[in-house]
């Protein structure tokens, strides 16, 4: 059995930690008409991934994406570089029953896509049903704000321990803000896509803009509805750094057409701690927010200055709060994301009377939700990351170089 590294306790506990700082609710039951439809719709961006050749390939494959069956949700996680979006139909004049949506030629998936209820996942086998805590400690610093410079009060530090069975907390957990739980968690009455015979992603070019209609048993005729450039892809966000982590890492972009705000969240570890930083200019701000939001949450949190206004190309992550990959005695690294917020649509049929006083009851509505998001990690270096082709410089028989970036990839492959 391979010997635990050192940092094996903090990291063994930091994901018991993350439930502590970022607990929410679970969705609730949906409300309204008896026919719903629910749209997820993302654009993702990993920096560096889509030059690394084979190897970039090879990580796809060993992360999921791009190959085999597909399964809903599509777009909750960071996936691969690439277009993603999640269908969930629910029906109640007729639960549970597959369906299909005819949908426009743009979006390069044939005529229609398969609405099918979801499968029973199986369980992965525990026959004792027991799980042993590890022990060790460890401890989460949390640091905000775009500048080079560490704000004074910073970090605030959350303390954890555990020992035969007992785990102890001390310290500020940073549970504040975070997404609404907007998010359909399927049963069987529901009928999704992607599902078990969904083989094929959208693909760069795509787009969702035109003609739907959804098509089944029970399902209301009426039932068709036009997608505008509101609920189509968002453009990717190209990031780009200069910089290094020990003078404080600059990350820009290009404006993002039809975000309405922005938002960059790192983690990563320094040493035996776990940092975790965010661009808010407020505390109590962290990963839960990378998420879809709604109009009412996007204009408080700009208020607030938890938000980055879409004005903001770029922001810089203090400097040393990180160390790069291979610094010091037990080396580093951190995982960046962002995200764009993308307007929300809802269609309802028949629409909504103007006089508030007329009885309203639609047979069924639509919700569209879009973000972009884009992910990197903190302290690679990403020239020399295409790996497809050897540098024609090389002398033969001299082995290349291997990039910073590349070394930290294959670290991180290691973990799963």
């Amino acid at each position: 059995m391979k010997k635990p590294s050192p940092r094996s306790p903090a990291l063994a506990l930091a994901p018991i930690a993350v439930l502590v700082v970022a607990t929410s609710g679970s969705a609730a039951a949906p409300a309204g008409p008896k026919t719903q439809v629910w749209m997820d719709v993302a654009t993702h961006h990993m920096a560096g991934m889509p030059d690394m050749g084979g190897f970039g390939r090879f990580a796809a494959g060993m992360m999921g994406a791009g190959s085999g069956p597909l399964r809903y949700p599509d777009t909750r996680h960071l996936q691969m570089s690439g277009k993603y979006f999640d269908i969930a139909l629910r029906n109640s004049l007729n639960p549970g029953a597959e369906a299909e949506q005819q949908i426009p030629a743009g979006l390069g998936l044939g005529k229609s896509l398969p609405l099918l209820p979801p499968t029973r996942e199986p369980r992965g086998s525990n026959p004792t049903g027991e799980y042993k805590l590890p022990e060790g400690e460890m401890r989460m610093l949390f640091y905000w704000g775009c500048g080079a410079t560490v704000r004074a009060g910073q970090p605030k530090v959350f303390s954890m321990s555990a020992k035969d069975g007992k785990v102890q907390f001390s310290g500020d957990p940073q549970r504040g803000r975070y997404a609404p739980d907007r998010g359909i968690d399927p049963d069987p009455s529901y009928a999704l896509w992607p599902n078990a015979k969904t083989r094929k992603r959208a693909s760069d070019g795509a787009s969702l803009v035109g003609a739907h209609q959804i098509t089944g048993a029970g399902v209301p005729a009426s039932l068709k509805f036009d997608l505008q450039q509101n609920a189509d892809f968002m453009p990717k966000i190209d990031l780009a750094s200069a910089g290094t982590l020990a003078e404080g890492q600059t990350w820009s972009w290009q404006p993002v057409e039809r975000a309405r705000a922005y938002f960059l969240h790192a983690m990563g570890t320094r040493g035996k701690d776990v940092v975790i930083w965010s661009s808010s200019e407020v505390p109590d701000a962290g990963q839960g927010l990378v998420d879809y939001l709604t109009g009412s949450y996007i204009d408080r949190w700009l208020k607030e200055k938890v938000l980055l206004p879409t004005a903001t190309t770029r922001c810089t992550i203090p400097k040393g709060i990180y160390t790069a990959p291979g610094e010091g005695s037990e080396g580093g690294g951190a995982f960046l994301q962002m995200i764009a917020y993308g307007p929300e649509t809802n269609i309802a049929w028949p629409p909504k009377p103007a006089d508030p006083k007329q009885p309203w009851n639609p047979e069924w509505n639509v919700r569209v939700r879009t973000k972009s998001t884009a992910s990197a990690m903190l302290g690679m270096d990403l020239s020399g990351m295409d790996t497809g082709n050897a540098d024609p410089a090389t002398r033969e028989g001299e082995k290349p170089k291997e990039s910073t970036g590349k070394k930290l990839l294959k670290g991180l492959l290691r973990k799963f």
